[in-house]
């Protein structure tokens, strides 16, 4: 028998109350019992977000509600800034441009956080400009941006900060409407602890009022129409019922941990995987600003990386992640978001150090699972 174990970014791992939720007999999604789950859980996303404002539910991955936030908000022909510091960076720039978008491409070293001054730069130059976008967590490169910085940058202009919250909503805080934030979006499969399928959009008041004027086509990602359903306790297509009521669930796990209890669990997991790189003497990919969801560190010299997370998965039985375009085969992605604990990070560390001394790198083992063991001992009383 060979247990399995998920420390990947996404998918992150199911708490067995969400799956027994969603393990019930369906349920039609135009009834009032339905309705009900879906007002409870539409107003827990608020908490989640830090927003008064309506957190759209989308049956869609991630992607949907990027998608979403260009085409109800723009015209073909606007201007708007791209961060881009890694393939979901880069998304937001193909999507932009995909509908016409004038995108100003500022590019960030892979493992860097944008520096507020260069967007600033932009702006300045040139006022036309009607949005920047960014990731909070850049889960491609294991960095985070200063994304309160950047809402500082836009509070007062007829400009929008739209943030890719997917790997940052439920891990580190983001309040959307203390920092000034215009959209914000996540996804169901990282720290709200769910499988793939629901996307999720919050908008401030100053962006429904650019969705008055945009013009982009859209049809099915339609916030106008999904905004006046919410009020209604529904979607206005069919929704991902199951994932709904799973969804309920897990937001009452993090309404009873508190949103400041799972922030404190994140960081000292994120801290625990870096202090235990850093005993393993493996190099960090974002040392100057890590992300609290994901740790990226890059393979010793001689080693596959490619190889090394095929031999994780399929040889120790924990799941973790490699590097994507230039990174492939340099880099591991050890994920530390969602429904993981203490003991998930010990499983990690320890099958590293395993996975490496089978791959010839001189390890000491059980150096990393000690160094990590330091840090996560603060959990306890």
């Amino acid at each position: 028998m060979k247990k399995k174990y998920l420390l990947a970014p996404g998918p992150t791992p199911v708490p067995e109350s969400a799956l027994l939720a969603m393990a019930a007999p369906i349920i039609h999604h135009r009834t009032p019992q339905f309705s009900e789950i879906f007002k409870e859980a539409a107003e827990l996303l608020k908490y989640v977000f830090q927003t008064k404002q309506d957190v759209l539910i989308l049956a869609a991955s991630g992607t949907g509600a990027m998608e979403g936030s260009i085409t109800n908000l723009f015209s073909p022909g606007d201007e708007v800034i791209i961060v881009n510091g890694g393939k979901f960076g880069e998304r937001w720039g193909k999507i932009s441009e995909a509908y016409g978008l004038k995108a100003h491409w500022l590019t960030v070293e892979w493992g860097k956080a944008v520096n507020p001054a260069d967007v600033k730069k932009i702006l300045d130059s040139n006022p036309s400009i009607k949005a920047v976008m960014v990731q909070a967590s850049e889960t491609s490169t294991t960095a985070a941006h200063p994304v309160k910085e950047l809402a500082a940058l836009t509070k007062e202009k007829n400009c929008l900060l739209i943030v890719d919250g997917i790997t940052a909503v439920g891990v580190f805080d983001l309040p959307m409407d203390d920092w000034g934030i215009d959209v914000l979006v996540s996804g169901s499969q990282k720290a709200f602890m769910l499988p793939p399928g629901l996307a999720f959009a919050a908008l401030s008041e100053k962006a429904w009022k650019f969705q008055e004027t945009a013009k982009c086509p859209r049809f099915y990602f339609d916030f106008k129409k999904e905004r006046k359903n919410l009020k209604d306790n529904t979607t206005a297509y069919t929704p991902a019922v199951t994932l709904i009521i799973g969804l309920l669930e897990a937001l009452k796990m993090i309404k009873a941990e508190t949103l400041q209890g799972v922030f404190a669990r994140h960081d000292r997991l994120a801290r625990a995987a870096r202090a235990a790189s850093k005993a393993l003497n493996l190099k960090l990919l974002a040392p100057e600003s890590p992300s609290n969801a994901t740790t990226g560190v890059f393979v010793p010299d001689g080693v596959d990386g490619g190889k090394l997370v095929k031999y994780l998965r399929d040889e120790v039985g924990v799941t973790m992640a490699g590097g994507q375009d230039h990174l492939k085969g340099k880099i591991l992605r050890i994920a530390h978001l969602g429904y993981v604990d203490t003991f998930d990070m010990i499983i990690a560390i320890a099958a590293i150090e395993m996975a490496l001394s089978k791959f010839g790198h001189k390890v000491e083992l059980g150096k990393g699972v000690a160094a990590a063991q330091q840090i996560l001992l603060e959990g306890y009383k």
